[in-house]
């Protein structure tokens, strides 16, 4: 499904006296009803790019120190029944909701519902993913509490929530964003681990030479049977990605060694052997012929 970035906002050229009440437009028209407070003498700055994904909303927010609050009586004159994950990217955030205070730091998503009242003080200049899944939608594929929950404190819970931000700024499908949604909130219930969860975590770890299938299992809370049951081969798969990588980084400058160790190989012989059996030619052919040789092994008119 095509994506289409339908809104872009920025305060950079609105009148500083008039930046808070444009943003709390902006705001209730493109995500949710609030009001913002900012705490810097130079009053607020600050921008966001709101993307349709089927049935979702994806928004980057980047913003200077500063308040935001849906508060009981805006939860009454602007309803909005949605499941937010808000991942702080940079940054440093306080979330408040009426039973506690949730402290955040960038790597971190928390969870919440818009229909409820909530606080989410910024004390930094800021860089946020947002994910806004109508709740019908989200109780369709998740169960999880009514409370706010933060993710992001486990490996596996953070390869998940650094893959869910990376298919959130290439405005993936709405199916693979809701899979990662999905195996984040099965992550903390105990439901099943999908594959989206078990490729998260390679991708975050595959320049890791002693990365292995207990390792990833591990991670995930599943046993190495269970891991090859929800992927096929993962071993096979960490070594495709790690040579499609490395072939990608033989035409930046640096040794054919470095390249090796930078992706995870034992050697440089190793790497050879494996290289050439994937592609048919040998790294330093395709380092020569960066330009002219395909990762599919095609020649594409260069004479070897």
């Amino acid at each position: 499904m095509a994506t289409v970035t339908v809104r872009h906002a920025s305060t950079a050229f609105v009148p500083p006296a008039d930046r808070v009440s444009y943003w709390e437009d902006h705001n209730r028209s493109a995500l949710v009803g609030l009001t913002c407070t900012p705490y810097a003498e130079s009053g607020l700055s600050a921008s966001q790019t709101n993307t349709r994904v089927g049935r979702l909303w994806l928004t980057e927010i980047t913003g200077n120190e500063h308040v935001i609050e849906r508060t009981p009586a805006i939860c009454r004159t602007t309803p909005k029944e949605s499941v937010f994950l808000s991942l702080v990217l940079s940054g440093e955030a306080v979330f408040f909701r009426p039973t506690g205070v949730l402290p955040m730091s960038a790597g971190q998503l928390v969870l919440y519902h818009t229909d409820r009242p909530y606080l989410f003080a910024f004390t930094r200049p800021m860089n946020n993913i947002l994910v806004d899944v109508p709740y019908e939608l989200f109780v369709e594929h998740c169960q999880l509490g009514d409370d706010a929950t933060v993710f992001g404190d486990t490996p596996a819970e953070g390869a998940l929530v650094s893959a869910l931000a990376d298919l959130a700024r290439a405005g993936a499908s709405e199916q693979s964003v809701l899979e990662l949604v999905r195996s984040l909130v099965h992550s903390r219930t105990g439901g099943p681990v999908g594959r989206a969860a078990a490729i998260a975590y390679i991708k975050q770890h595959f320049a890791e030479p002693e990365l292995a299938m207990p390792q990833i299992a591990a991670a995930l809370g599943i046993s190495v049977r269970q891991l090859n049951r929800i992927m096929d081969s993962p071993s096979r798969y960490i070594l495709e990605q790690r040579l499609l990588r490395a072939h990608q980084d033989l035409a930046n400058p640096g040794t054919i060694a470095n390249v090796a160790h930078r992706w995870g190989f034992a050697s440089q012989a190793h790497f050879t052997r494996v290289f050439r059996e994937r592609f048919g030619y040998t790294p330093g052919e395709a380092r020569r012929h960066a330009l002219t040789i395909s990762p599919s092994g095609a020649n594409t008119g260069a004479a070897r």
